[in-house]
């Protein structure tokens, strides 16, 4: 196979992953910055479908009305010429050193109020470009001195502010959803919403819930050393999947961003298996930065090896599954039986069944083997290529 990918894989890239230009907390810029038109060009010949952007990528911060809207016609005219579209925007909470102290969350108001108003233009914006999903990283929301903030008043504020941009949107009938994206650490030492679960629950006490959903990252997730196929499994069981982030992560280290399948393969392998299972219809979304190490041709590799490696991961699932000895192992692992209710007679049958507990047979049980290593084995089998 070529793995080459196609409009129909939907495969998206922020402005801000490939117009990255090097710069961490040690170095300044490795390359220069990068037009927005060209990255929605050379994403459309690499493949992709679609292109994201913070309000800040597009245009820059405090630029006047009439340069705003030049910048947002050099991009529309680039969508159109390509037939790529904007499935997500967002908005950059983040750099601006007012925003020091966060945005939704910050202990000064009038931040607070400019924060929300600066989402609300770029709404106006993401509708206009037929976006459907808009993500919120609370990426500068916390502390780091437990005096600094009552957690509870900061996630008062939080829902104050989900629950008015959520009127806003119902307001202007957009057709628009919010995904939340949780993050442990960095840049600040202790996000909000740290984790799948935390936003999760935070979504359950929002005015419109129905609007909410997550929006996980698979370096997010493995930072707090957490299994990321189980965070996405639970935000599809919730019917809250509503965006994902892709790229690679070597464990519980900073935000590395490597490009998909980079990082930890075998959780890759897992969580491809699993987006396809499952049916899910959104982006596949890349949020990775090209190493500083690379020139723009080093860019455009990393770019299409994104791509490349999830749908080298996706013919590897498919081929575990249509497995004949896969199907096999699975049924010997009893996971046919899992999805079996455990008590489908009801409680008053479960009670009365003395073969549940009174005669149940502890040390049989005790003595049989799930046969999970045969099934692991045939799928490393299969991700390294060495079966079918």
């Amino acid at each position: 196979m070529t793995y080459q990918p196609t409009r129909e894989d939907k495969f998206s890239f922020g402005l801000w992953t490939v117009g990255w230009q090097g710069v961490d907390p040690f170095g300044v810029a490795t390359r220069p910055a990068l037009d927005p038109v060209e990255s929605v060009q050379r994403l459309s010949e690499l493949g992709a479908y679609g292109v994201t952007f913070h309000d800040d990528d597009l245009i820059p911060f405090g630029v006047s009305e009439a340069e705003r809207e030049s910048h947002i016609k050099r991009f529309r005219q680039a969508l159109d010429a390509t037939g790529m579209v904007v499935p997500m925007a967002t908005t950059n909470l983040f750099t601006h050193p007012v925003f020091k102290d966060g945005g939704f969350t910050a202990n000064d108001r009038d931040v607070r109020r400019f924060a929300l108003r600066k989402v609300v233009r770029n709404i106006d914006l993401a509708a206009e470009l037929g976006a459907k999903t808009y993500v919120a990283w609370g990426g500068r929301e916390g502390a780091e001195s437990g005096g600094a903030k009552d957690v509870r008043d900061a996630l008062d504020r939080m829902k104050e502010a989900f629950d008015l941009l959520g009127e806003y949107v119902v307001e202007q009938g957009y057709d628009l959803k919010f995904a939340i994206e949780p993050k442990p650490n960095e840049p600040r030492g202790d996000i909000l919403l740290p984790t799948v679960g935390h936003a999760l629950a935070f979504i359950e006490r929002l005015e419109r819930p129905e609007l909410y959903g997550v929006n996980p990252e698979v370096g997010h997730e493995q930072m707090a050393g957490l299994n990321f196929p189980h965070g996405i499994a639970q935000a599809l069981w919730a019917g809250k999947l509503f965006h994902i982030d892709l790229n690679g992560q070597h464990g519980t280290r900073y935000d590395q961003d490597l490009r998909f399948g980079a990082g930890d393969l075998r959780s890759a392998f897992w969580l491809v298996d699993l987006l396809e299972r499952a049916g899910y219809a959104g982006p596949r979304h890349f949020d990775f930065k090209p190493p500083r190490t690379e020139d723009f041709d080093g860019v455009w590799e990393s770019a299409a090896g994104c791509m490349r490696n999830y749908l080298i991961l996706k013919e590897r699932a498919a081929a575990f599954r249509a497995d004949p000895e896969v199907q096999e192992a699975l049924r010997a692992s009893r996971l046919d039986e899992l999805a079996q209710p455990t008590a489908a007679d009801g409680l008053a049958a479960l009670l009365a069944d003395k073969g549940a507990y009174e005669e149940f047979d502890v040390n049989a049980a005790a003595e049989r083997g799930m046969a999970f290593e045969r099934l692991d084995q045939l799928a490393m089998d299969h991700l390294l290529a060495a079966r079918g």
